[in-house]
């Protein structure tokens, strides 16, 4: 996929750190008192896919910032979830963890003990020397580092300038290149960034002590609010393709060293996420299911499913995402949204009766793609008023387990009777679809035939 053959490659510059004595908050693009605004100024720059695209997972570092934390046992659980959605090529590549309690420090130890090669287990620490203590004791061989970027953060929240923090956070950087620690720097806020002002200037900083070091350190790039956009000709910061293409191509830093970690404030989570794929980032970050703080991170499922569209590797066992799915669900007792794509319990569920009546005729006409293959989750019908003698029918067919010419037809007796018993349950206003229960009552009532001795003709029901 990689666009480096008929890219026109620019020469990179230095570029030199713009010290302020007052931030700037870009009003411009960022009022506060009206939705934020997308500006364009009509640049744009060609697509670069990566080489590799790789996911890195934080469900246990910013995934749990929005939730009860997890159990020793659970994080185990989940690791082991996400090292089998790795699939052989390691598409998960790294799992974050963090470290200063000694249950973090458990369930990293019980993780460790797999062994497995996918996910790697990496830590997160704040920008202190001491920190680098518990990466060491961990055996742990890379870290994130906080290393905010935008001028909200370092005037309005550090109540320093840019100079200071980056003297700070290349300090901080050194420390972990004396330990022997591979330092992974997140750029909080770098869509509210001044990209060229200080963004590329510390980028260049870090390349040039990689250099000497021969330690690699990479750049964590944090859509921290959501901010970034992937219209074309939109301006920075917050141009998803023009930021990774300032930082490849005018700072020179690597793509394999690049990563991507954004938030769905404003719906975007996904699409930013995977635009950084073509536009040269290597890695995008997320969590199992997309949890985190407001809106949430990107989920890993979509990545998953995401990457195989673009890619076309058929190595992953997409089936786990349903395990995982109900593991959510029955295990940590977190309901998923119905209509959460791959996840929810209605994504492949029809309501309306055209669309079972097409579902009849060919599934591919109404599901995205082969669920029950790749999900494991065949596609469904909810029972309802508008659900029609057809619905009635693919309801029982999937129930029943019946394919082909053993397929209960629309027009059989028993499903328009069904089908009216149906409409009645709808004359007092009622709204909600009909659960499994009164669907199988009705069944038995209907077409007994179906429910009598044979207990497998009846998928066990009876």
């Amino acid at each position: 996929m990689n666009g480096s053959k008929w890219m026109t490659k620019l020469t990179p510059r230095p570029f030199t750190l713009e010290n302020r004595t007052e931030p700037d908050l870009m009003r411009e693009q960022f009022p506060y008192v009206t939705p934020p605004r997308i500006t364009f100024d009509g640049v744009q720059v060609p697509l670069n896919p990566v080489d590799e695209m790789i996911i890195t997972d934080t469900t246990f570092r910013d995934g749990q910032q929005a939730r009860t934390p997890y159990t020793v046992d659970q994080i185990v659980t989940l690791f082991k979830f996400l090292h089998q959605l790795s699939g052989p090529k390691g598409l998960i590549r790294q799992s974050e963890f963090f470290l200063y309690s000694e249950k973090d420090r458990q369930a990293v130890r019980k993780c460790q003990e797999l062994g497995y090669e996918f996910p790697e287990i990496t830590a997160w620490i704040r920008a202190s020397r001491k920190d680098f203590q518990l990466v060491k004791e961990m055996e742990i061989a890379e870290t994130g580092i906080l290393t905010s970027c935008s001028d909200y953060h370092i005037y309005l929240k550090l109540g320093i300038d840019r100079q200071r923090a980056m003297m700070q956070y290349l300090d901080v950087v050194a420390a972990a290149l004396e330990a022997g620690i591979r330092p992974r720097c997140h750029l909080e806020d770098v869509t509210r960034a001044d990209i060229y002002g200080f963004v590329i200037p510390f980028a260049q900083a870090l390349t040039a002590m990689s250099q000497e070091s021969g330690i690699p350190i990479k750049i964590r790039l944090c859509d921290t609010m959501g901010y970034g956009v992937t219209y074309p000709g939109a301006t920075l910061p917050r141009s998803v393709p023009r930021l990774i293409h300032a930082l490849t191509h005018e700072a020179g830093f690597p793509s394999e060293l690049l990563e991507w970690h954004g938030h769905n404030d404003f719906y975007k989570g996904l699409i930013n996420a995977t635009t950084s794929w073509l536009y040269g980032c290597s890695a995008i970050n997320g969590t199992l299911p997309g949890f985190d703080e407001r809106t949430g991170n990107t989920p890993i499922e979509a990545l998953v499913i995401e990457y195989i569209s673009l890619t076309g590797d058929t190595s992953i066992d997409t089936a786990v995402i349903t395990q995982i799915a109900e593991y959510f669900e029955k295990e940590l007792g977190y309901e998923i949204p119905p209509t959460t794509p791959f996840i929810g319990k209605n994504f492949n569920v029809t309501s309306a009766g055209i669309h079972a009546d097409g579902v009849i005729k060919n599934e591919e006409i109404y599901n995205i793609f082969d669920t029950a293959k790749l999900l494991n989750r065949p596609l469904g019908v909810n029972v309802t008023d508008k659900a029609g003698a057809a619905g009635v029918a693919f309801w029982l067919n999937r129930v029943l387990g019946l394919h082909g010419e053993a397929r209960i037809d629309k027009k059989h007796a028993g499903v328009i009777a069904m089908t009216q018993w149906v409409q009645e349950q709808y004359q007092d206003g009622r709204t909600t679809s009909l659960s499994e229960e009164e669907m199988l009552g009705a069944a038995r009532r209907f077409l007994p035939e179906f429910f009598r001795l044979d207990k497998s003709t009846a998928a066990g029901l009876d």
